[in-house]
């Protein structure tokens, strides 16, 4: 019998929202992974806020809503907003209940700040780092060091002489025309995204206003142990990575990294700090313009070292694509760097959850 297409509002719903999402649905084992982290970061939400006046958008639920942004790539916080007011999946997870209102999106967008000014996206990656090893995820003994291009927020339309206005006509939107001027960071600047430097990956590319993100990932299950966002400049990625094996100097470690870190300054500086460098050799086989010699590569954990870095370029590729950092949509060098961070834990949940149900 042909059932009727009967239409009509219920005022009520008697089905709660955790009943509604499946016992078995991958959000689960991302949520409790999350509110573990949130829990212990409780006392610094606390210092962060006055004990008078109204009540603000709970920090607990606002990064929630961020992780869900990078997860489903969803492209604004205006879309964010829309996405939670009538997708009970994400209310779910986020922690709001069904007739719970949705914030305005220039609230939830002024209400990040206040976490960006305390650099909360540094201590939620590193409490998800905490949960990995109270997990016995990460090895803390081999990783690898690399750094990727993040184009900017900003057209090269907006890369204009600092000393003048530039060429142009066409008011807001002018047409340029580039050709026979020769355009430097040092003579030149965007008015859209003032850090933002004009690069290139390597020789025969496209040069882009870009940022470069650099990140160390642990060898056991290519999880990011630690991250940096530097301007685009040619020493950018090696000085990260001299930085980020700074912060790792308690104890004997090998770094692994592609050919563009094999230069004596990043061998040297790797050595003075206790590491090893398991670095890809500059130059062909048969003529070497390596830092590195016999007394480091004939090792076996050398070419352990060599196969294992290329999975970092597999957290590199989500953060891009699904976590949307290959276009930035936001500007600013303290903004851009938050974002990096915080995607990088995200990137981690998702690790995590892959690993801590296979374990189960």
């Amino acid at each position: 019998m042909r059932g009727d297409d009967h239409r009509e509002d219920h005022l009520f719903s008697y089905v709660s929202l955790e009943h509604r999402v499946p016992a078995d649905h991958p959000l689960r084992t991302m949520r409790a992974l999350t509110d573990a982290a949130l829990t212990r970061l409780s006392c610094r939400f606390e210092a962060m806020y006055a004990t008078v006046g109204r009540p603000s958008i709970p920090p607990e639920q606002l990064l929630r809503a961020l992780v869900i942004q990078a997860l489903y790539s969803v492209r604004s916080e205006r879309l964010l907003m829309e996405q939670l007011d009538y997708n009970l999946l994400f209310r779910w997870f986020v922690g709001l209940r069904i007739d719970d209102p949705v914030w305005v999106p220039t609230v939830f967008t002024k209400n990040r700040e206040r976490l960006l000014e305390a650099d909360v996206a540094r201590a939620f990656f590193e409490e998800v780092l905490a949960e990995a090893r109270r997990q016995r995820l990460l090895s803390n003994e081999h990783f690898t060091v690399d750094g990727t291009l993040l184009e900017a927020w900003a057209s090269h339309k907006s890369f204009r002489p600092k000393d003048g206005p530039g060429r142009g006509s066409g008011g807001s939107n002018p047409t340029v025309d580039f050709h026979g001027h020769t355009r430097r960071n040092a003579t030149h600047a965007s008015t859209t995204d003032p850090e933002a430097r004009l690069y290139r990956k390597a020789g025969g590319r496209e040069a882009h206003l870009a940022y470069l993100g650099d990140a160390l990932m642990d060898h056991r299950h290519g999880l990011l142990v630690d991250t940096e966002l530097t301007l685009a400049t040619g020493t950018g990625e090696r000085d990260a990575a001299v930085t980020m094996a700074h912060r790792r100097r308690r104890r004997r470690i090998t770094i692994a990294g592609d050919k563009a870190f094999d230069t004596r300054a990043v061998v040297a500086a790797f050595r003075a700090l206790g590491v090893t460098p398991h670095l890809a050799q500059y130059g062909s086989r048969g003529n070497r313009q390596s830092a590195l010699d016999r007394r480091t590569t004939r090792h076996g954990g050398y070419r352990l070292s060599q196969r294992k870095r290329k999975l970092i370029e597999q957290a590199f590729g989500w953060m891009k694509t699904v976590g949307q950092l290959r276009k930035l949509r936001h500007r600013g060098r303290d903004r851009v760097g938050w974002m990096w961070t915080f995607t990088a834990a995200v990137y981690n949940l998702v690790r995590m959850r892959t690993l801590v149900e296979a374990a189960a």
